[in-house]
């Protein structure tokens, strides 16, 4: 009875310890807990315990969350492990990733495999967090790392997710840039923050004219600029098509306050049956073939 009710109160931490842990638990902790070696091997005959990697189990049954995925991933790498790159940009919600290996960063040589590639690196203290419980580079960090795997525009897109949810870190991305002036990624995540910062400079007047230059040059009509519609002063309008182009720029719409206004405005124009389109400077100098041809499309319908 004795045994019975030993084991029964092992099972019991080994779950909570796996609830804690996304569904997943390492060799080390069991032994820490009080199972044996013996126990291990049982539990794992019985189909209680499913091998993921090498010392790192599921417990129940072998369908865990994608977030258990990553946290065994994780376990694997050992000490000082962190999810990295594709899949922490998919913890931090900055890009998605559904598909291929798992990426962790680890201060030991691993073997990739079993779904996992690691990366020998000894991460700094001030670039490794957790979310949600599942150790993890930082924002900045992940970013960075990004940017050896991304060409610009991509990384420019993950830069501008990282802002539209206000993710934040003491260490920033020029700290990082400072620090490791030479590593790969940081000639693309110059390009991106400077291709930001130059957006962000601009003013309207300068948004206005190259559009209207753009404009002329594509043989488009020229739209009526800086017009009340609606109690509202719209950049350019076309009102017999209905049509209404703003110029964003980043330093005037950034704010929350300015992200509430624009989806008001945009809502109050479109309520009136008129189809309110953004354009940033991004667009104006980099896809301005695509940006023509989108115009050209609108004003035909």
């Amino acid at each position: 009875m004795h045994g019975q009710r030993k084991a029964r109160d092992l099972d019991r931490s080994i779950s909570a310890l796996a609830a804690r842990r996304h569904g997943v638990v390492t060799r080390q902790e069991l032994l820490a807990l009080g199972l044996s070696a013996e126990g291990i091997d049982v539990r794992r005959e019985a189909g209680r315990l499913h091998v993921l990697h090498r010392g790192v189990y599921a417990v129940g049954h072998r369908a865990i969350t994608r977030r258990g995925r990553w946290m065994a991933a994780v376990l694997a790498g050992g000490d000082g492990a962190a999810l990295s790159h594709h899949a922490a940009a998919a913890l931090w919600m900055l890009r998605d990733h559904r598909l291929g290996e798992t990426d962790v960063t680890t201060p030991r040589q691993r073997r990739s495999g079993s779904g996992v590639r690691f990366h020998q690196v000894r991460l700094p203290a001030d670039e490794i967090t957790a979310v949600d419980g599942i150790p993890v580079t930082t924002m900045p960090r992940t970013l960075f790392d990004l940017a050896a795997v991304l060409d610009v525009r991509q990384v420019e897109r993950a830069l501008n997710e990282a802002d539209f949810l206000r993710l934040a870190d003491p260490l920033s991305l020029p700290d990082l840039l400072d620090r490791h002036p030479r590593r790969p990624g940081a000639v693309n995540l110059r390009k991106a923050l400077a291709a930001r910062s130059a957006g962000a400079t601009r003013t309207r007047s300068e948004l206005e004219e190259r559009f209207l230059h753009l404009l002329e040059d594509a043989g488009l009509p020229r739209p009526t600029v800086n017009t009340l519609r609606f109690g509202l002063e719209v950049d350019c309008a076309w009102p017999e098509q209905r049509l209404i182009v703003e110029l964003d720029s980043r330093a005037a719409h950034a704010t929350p306050a300015a992200f509430e206004k624009d989806r008001e405005r945009d809502r109050i124009l479109q309520t009136a049956g008129w189809r309110a389109v953004r354009v940033t400077w991004r667009q104006l100098t980099e896809d301005r073939v695509r940006l023509v041809e989108d115009v050209r499309t609108l004003l035909a319908a």
